[in-house]
């Protein structure tokens, strides 16, 4: 297989055996796929050539990209040596596909449509969710544009969007970084708008750095670890100092503020390749081997055998969109709701074949022991509070009711006075004798949209927001977690750090952004009104006050004291709520439905529950809880 790859690629290329020897495989949607150990493809004499390799620049394994012009036209003029300082790829799936397109778009001599794009009525794969620029008011305007200047390219294709665009700021840190997390909801707007192509090539790009090098102190974490960022660099070509090449430079956290791996990458890229598929209509980029690979270590990577006793992921502080000390690590709820939210995408995408039977196992063993673990431990509302104030401690027996030794003079007083009657949430964290009870609105509106929260619990959790509105929205919407850490407990828990004051940043700063998670959790629960009304909150001052990446003091009056300006997902995440509100059914590409088999199967772990009746006969599988 490999010979006869290695041929194709010479036929195409017109060129002779190629000295780097190259690994290559087909997969079901005609792709060649490229090993580490890269390839080169000499055009014939006065043409152009394409050169992808694999090398290191400053310690980091990088893809590189370059135009190489005939000698022929090296004159005295200098300026003719290369046409173009950045790379002359043809639009393609990934780095790795640039040599293959007429292979990849012909099949039998026939275009292939999946592969041509005309997959919806207006011939570019567009659905109903695109929305007539007619409704585009100016503030929407405003906000594309600067969107669209946003956007970073890699050999002149769109790759993703830089975390933020302050001319003003002449510190810029990471913020002019490509954030797997950040391009989130900017990906969810190019595919609302129709533009799909920024998302393929972020998600194929992102993959193949999947599989780099991670080192950190001579310690490497797991292979399906997704960087946290990367950065496209221009650097001087190797050998021709007159000349310059794209380089991708990835971060897994090993320049990470804490040093901190970003758990949520991965789960967040998985999310995010579905609602690309269920957008477009294009099933071919996750049919694709190197995309089903992708999608499988990093399941391997969470479903990973370890010593806790508990079906939710475990994670150290900062590994998640609250990337600094703020006491979330154990068990927090963001993840959780990301990891439940990937895990059904997974299911779903991934391609049933005798090799991954263990890991479909796996993952729905998890799937129903993760839904019952926060549905049952995790929820908390004013009936759930009075029982957790009544509980025995020190409970050494198979039919605990308080399984976790939760010791009752943790229930906060401030929580006592802000239970509503009507609502409730999942709380932040949960371990052995400790319940975070703070508000988190990530986790919460997550919950929702990806059904880790019943039905019941998803509407007691927007009656909350309905309920305790002036302090979750306030004067800018939306709370990223409530109450604050002051006074010693500031201390202790951040350790004093100066950019988690109370009620600053993440600790309980307000986060525009979060309008469109919000909107999404609405619409699903048919209660469109709670982010309308959001997003006229926002409207007031937001576009006035430049796009600010956060605000400060309990009702959010203030620009965040370090606040970037022009923060890209502050203006994604506006854009992409007026897109959902005006078509609502648009949601669904990023909505989970539960099935019937996780339902019955929560159903038979209820009637299994130990709080109820314990018997060892309960169930014929057993499930870890």
């Amino acid at each position: 297989m490999a010979a006869t790859s290695e041929t194709v690629l010479q036929v195409l290329c017109n060129a002779g055996p190629s000295k780097s020897h190259t690994r290559l495989s087909s997969n079901k949607s005609n792709f060649l796929g490229l090993s580490k150990h890269g390839f080169n493809s000499v055009g014939a004499k006065g043409s152009s050539c394409t050169k992808i390799e694999s090398s290191r620049h400053k310690n980091h394994r990088r893809i590189c990209a370059f135009h190489i012009v005939d000698p022929v036209h090296h004159g005295s003029n200098l300026n003719d040596r290369f046409i173009s300082l950045s790379c002359k790829c043809q639009k393609s799936d990934s780095v790795t596909d640039v040599v293959n397109e007429d292979l990849n778009r012909k099949i039998n001599g026939k275009i292939d449509p999946l592969l041509d794009g005309n997959l919806g009525t207006n011939g570019n794969g567009a659905f109903s969710s695109v929305l007539p620029n007619a409704d585009i008011d100016s503030k929407e305007e405003e906000a594309w544009e600067l969107l669209r200047a946003s956007m970073v390219y890699y050999c002149g294709n769109p790759v993703g969007t830089i975390a933020a665009n302050d001319p003003s700021d002449s510190s810029i840190l990471n913020y002019d970084q490509v954030f797997i997390r950040d391009f989130i909801p900017s990906g969810i707007a190019f595919l609302l708008k129709g533009e799909y192509d920024i998302v393929r090539n972020f998600i194929l790009h992102t993959l193949q750095l999947q599989s780099w090098e991670k080192t950190v102190d001579c310690h490497s974490p797991g292979q399906g670890l997704m960087p946290a960022s990367f950065k496209v660099r221009t650097v001087p070509l190797d050998g021709d100092d007159s000349a310059t090449e794209d380089i991708l430079d990835p971060d897994f956290g090993e320049a990470a503020i804490g040093r901190v791996a970003p758990v949520d990458s991965g789960l967040w890229w998985i999310i995010l390749l579905r609602a690309y598929g269920k957008c477009t209509g294009d099933l071919s980029v996750q049919e694709r081997i190197d995309v089903q690979t992708g999608i499988k270590m990093i399941l391997k990577l969470c479903l990973a055998d370890g010593f806790d006793m508990f079906p939710t992921l475990l994670v150290t502080d900062g590994s998640c969109m609250i990337d600094r000390r703020m006491g979330i690590h154990g068990h927090p709820l963001e993840i959780q709701a990301l990891f439940y939210s990937a895990l059904l995408s997974a299911r779903e995408m991934l391609t049933r074949e005798d090799a991954s039977a263990d890991l479909m196992t796996a993952l729905s063993n998890r799937l129903v022991a993760l839904s019952f673990h926060v549905r049952e431990y995790y929820w908390v509302d004013m009936k759930k509070l009075n029982e957790i104030y009544r509980y025995k401690t020190e409970e050494y027996s198979y039919d605990a009711v308080n399984k976790f030794n939760i010791y009752p003079d943790q229930i906060p007083p401030w929580l006592v006075e802000w239970m509503p009657n009507k609502g409730g949430y999942m709380i932040g964290n949960l371990q052995p004798a400790h319940m975070d009870f703070r508000f988190f609105s990530l986790g919460n509106l997550w919950s929702i949209v990806s059904s880790l929260a019943t039905s019941e619990q998803s509407h007691a959790i927007l009656d909350l927001y309905e309920a305790k509105w002036g302090q979750l929205v306030g004067d800018m919407p939306l709370k990223i977690c409530y109450p604050a850490l002051e006074e010693q407990e500031w201390r202790i828990i951040t350790g004093s750090d100066p950019k988690n004051t109370p009620w600053s940043y993440h600790n309980g700063g307000s986060w525009p952004t979060l309008l469109w998670q919000l909107t999404v959790a609405s619409i699903k629960m048919n209660r469109p009104e709670i982010a309308e009304n959001a997003v006229k909150v926002a409207e007031r001052r937001i576009a006035k006050d430049k796009w600010p990446e956060y605000y400060d003091t309990k009702r959010g009056r203030f620009i965040g004291k370090q606040a970037r300006l022009f923060q890209t997902w502050s203006i994604a995440g506006y854009i992409v709520a007026k897109q959902l509100l005006a078509n609502p059914d648009a949601a669904k590409m990023l909505v989970n439905i539960e099935d019937m088999e996780l339902v019955n199967a929560f159903s038979c772990m209820l009637s299994a529950n130990p709080r109820r009746k314990r018997s060892r006969k309960g169930l014929n599988q057993s499930f870890i809880i």
